[in-house]
């Protein structure tokens, strides 16, 4: 299987990246974001071409690493601030749409 895999990929002109040795953190990491894009985003979208797919992984990713809030990190937004802004009284909130409504990404308004 995997000699069959090398040779389609190598017809496609994917570049195939090996599991460094002694890294088996490297996979898992990896897997989790795959997972994410799947259950997250192409489940829910129906991908009719390539340049689509480029598209919708593109803005999939902005939003995984702009806006959307990650366990590991203490609910924090990868590329983010590190701490919220500080609100008095009734702030207003805008939620912006992701992936035409899929997701949503919210701001305080100026």
């Amino acid at each position: 299987m995997g000699n069959a895999f090398t040779r389609v990929a190598a017809g496609t002109s994917i570049r195939i990246l090996k599991t460094p040795y002694r890294a088996p953190k490297a996979n898992a990491i990896c897997e989790r974001f795959l997972g994410s894009v799947r259950r997250e985003c192409l489940d829910h979208i129906l991908v009719l071409g390539e340049q689509q797919l480029y598209r919708v992984i593109r803005e999939y990713v902005a939003y995984f690493n702009r806006a959307r809030p990650h366990q590991g990190i203490e609910q924090q937004i990868p590329e983010g601030s590190t701490s919220a802004p500080e609100t008095q009284g009734k702030a207003k909130i805008i939620a912006f749409p992701v992936l035409n409504g899929l997701h949503h990404n919210c701001q305080l308004a100026s």
